[in-house]
């Protein structure tokens, strides 16, 4: 029998800012023992346009999408919020297309964001990671309230070596990002993150992890701004530490 196969998507956030996010998933999927596919033919999820009420241009991106990865076993993203969009809103782009909307629903199916694929899917929560640091975890929006995801990357989190683990309170409030968001309501969005920045600082913790780099890229530009020396990681940089 075969290595089973798993296809990235990497995400525009990933592929642009973030590569190293791509690489580590990439790494410890690997470990596991699955044949990591990346189609280089994906582009985007089409979110960005969907949340600014372009509902054309995201349906076209929507599309690309589904040609791209339709014959993929499994979809593995390091991403709650594109994660969500793909699995709960395609289907509301593609209402008026019963043809397109049976193939959204065969593919959702198939759609994982990353540490629910390896709790779930892969079975597993000690990928033989090891980190000495002090960390505190971030939940995104996406991830947390369109996916329910909460207890996954904390189970992983707890077999990493050296790793202790301390909780922000709280730990469930918004960043600010929000994609669009962060542009249209630039000082609304800056005062969210700076309450994120004031829950992290107060862990004491050296490095904050999450599971959505554009989370990540919010707390992270704060952080710098304030001339903190705190980290952040992707929850699959953490998982690929030796």
């Amino acid at each position: 029998m075969g290595k089973k196969r798993v296809s990235l998507f990497v995400t525009c956030m990933v592929d642009q800012l973030f590569p190293k996010v791509g690489l580590a998933m990439a790494e410890v999927l690997e470990s596991l023992g699955y044949e990591v596919d990346f189609p280089e033919e994906q582009t985007c999820c089409g979110q960005p346009a969907f949340n600014s009420g372009y509902r054309g241009e995201a349906r076209t991106v929507a599309r690309h999408f589904l040609d791209t990865f339709e014959h993929a076993e499994a979809i593995v993203v390091p991403s709650g919020s594109c994660t969500a969009m793909v699995v709960h809103h395609f289907a509301e782009l593609f209402t008026k297309e019963p043809d397109t909307l049976a193939r959204v629903h065969a593919l959702e199916k198939r759609v994982w964001e990353f540490s629910t694929f390896l709790t779930q899917v892969a079975e597993v929560e000690d990928v033989g990671a090891r980190l000495d640091a002090v960390v505190t975890f971030h939940d995104g929006c996406h991830g947390l309230r369109e996916l329910g995801v909460k207890d996954a990357p904390r189970r992983l989190l707890a077999h990493v070596r050296g790793l202790e683990l301390r909780e922000m309170l709280p730990a469930e409030e918004c960043c600010g990002f929000g994609g669009t968001f962060a542009v249209k309501f630039a000082e609304l969005s800056g005062a969210m993150a700076q309450t994120k920045i004031e829950a992290i600082l107060r862990t004491g913790a050296q490095t904050v992890v999450s599971l959505d780099p554009s989370c990540l890229m919010q707390i992270q530009g704060v952080l710098a701004r304030a001339g903190s020396s705190v980290r952040t990681m992707h929850l699959a940089e953490v998982l690929a530490s030796r």
